[in-house]
C-alpha cells in the first residue's frame, strides 16, 4: 500500500488531479497524506474539500493555518484577508458537513518514525510530546466548546512553550507551533514575521529543524507551509511546499522509497498578494 505525501494545495484542485494521474493513484490501494492548507488563495477550495473528504480513509490530513482560518471565519471570528478565497465554501449547501469534517482533522499524525505536521514543532518536544500536545488542541477543536477556542485563537503570544501554561494560552502556543512555525531561537522562542529561505533570517533565529539538541531529531518530519524552502527530501525531513499557488510545482513523495513526483502549476497568485 504506497503512501504519497503531498504538499500544500491552497485551493488548487486542478494540479492535484493532474498529480494523482501522474501517480496512477488508486484509492482502493494507495494512501495520500496531505500536509495541511487544503484551502485558501487558490480558486478551487470548495472542490478540494469535497474531493478529499470523499476519499475517506484513503486520505490523511493535518490542519494548516489557512484551514484553521476558514474554520474561525465560519464561526464569526477573525477578519477576512485581502487574498482569501473562501466564500464558495461558506456559501455551499454542504458547508456544515465540510466544516465539521475539516474541524475533526488532526494536527499531527505519526506512523512508525515518520511524523507529519503542517509547519513544525518546538525544540523541547519529543515525538511523544508532539502527539500529546496535538491531542490537547484536537480535543478543544473537536469538543462542544470549540467556538471558545476560535474566539481567542489569533495572536502571537505566548511565543514560547512552558509546561505551566494553561487554557487558551497553552492551546495557542501548540497551534501556532504546528501551523505557523518557521524560525525559532535556540531556546524555543518562536518568530512569526520572517518567511524567507534559511540564510536570509535575522541573527539569533534558526529554522526549527536546525536547532541544536532538538528533542525530536530521531523522527522524520513531513511538513509543508514554507514555500521558500523548496523541496527537501533528506533522512530526517521531507518539506513539500514547492509553491504550487505561486506558479511552482505541486509535489508528492512516496514515503516507502522517497521517489519524488511533481507537476507544474500555473500561477494562481503573486507572493505579494
Amino acid at each position: 500500500m504506497p503512501t504519497y505525501a503531498i504538499g500544500d494545495l491552497q485551493g488548487c484542485q486542478t494540479p492535484l488531479l493532474r498529480l494523482l494521474d501522474a501517480l496512477k493513484f488508486d484509492p482502493a490501494a494507495d494512501r495520500l497524506w496531505f500536509v495541511g492548507d487544503l484551502v485558501n488563495r487558490g480558486p478551487e477550495s470548495l472542490d478540494v474539500l469535497r474531493f478529499i473528504k470523499n476519499l475517506g480513509d484513503a486520505a490523511i490530513c493535518v490542519l494548516g493555518n489557512h484551514d484553521l482560518h476558514l474554520l474561525a471565519l465560519a464561526e464569526g471570528f477573525g477578519r477576512v484577508h485581502k487574498g482569501d478565497t473562501l466564500d464558495a465554501i461558506l456559501a455551499a449547501p454542504d458547508r456544515d458537513a465540510l466544516l465539521t469534517w475539516l474541524r475533526h482533522r488532526r494536527l499531527a499524525w505519526r506512523e512508525g518514525a515518520v511524523l507529519m505536521v503542517h509547519a513544525g514543532v518546538l525544540p523541547d518536544w519529543t515525538p511523544d510530546d508532539t502527539l500529546q500536545r496535538a491531542a490537547e488542541a484536537e480535543a478543544a477543536l473537536q469538543g462542544p466548546h470549540y467556538r471558545d477556542f476560535f474566539a481567542q485563537m489569533y495572536g502571537n503570544a505566548p511565543v514560547a512553550w512552558d509546561d505551566n501554561l494553561q487554557g487558551v494560552e497553552r492551546l495557542r502556543v501548540i497551534v501556532n507551533a504546528f501551523t505557523r512555525l518557521r524560525y525559532c531561537s535556540a531556546d524555543g522562542e518562536m518568530e512569526f514575521h520572517h518567511k524567507g529561505a534559511p540564510g536570509t533570517q535575522p541573527d539569533g533565529w534558526l529554522p526549527w529543524f536546525e536547532v541544536p539538541g532538538r528533542r525530536s531529531a530521531d523522527a522524520t518530519f513531513v511538513i509543508g507551509h514554507w514555500s521558500t524552502l523548496g523541496l527537501i527530501n533528506r533522512s530526517d525531513l521531507i518539506a513539500l511546499d514547492t509553491g504550487c499557488l505561486w506558479g511552482g510545482r505541486l509535489t508528492a513523495v512516496r514515503l516507502e522509497d522517497r521517489q519524488v513526483f511533481a507537476v507544474k502549476c500555473p500561477p494562481m497568485r503573486h507572493p505579494e498578494s
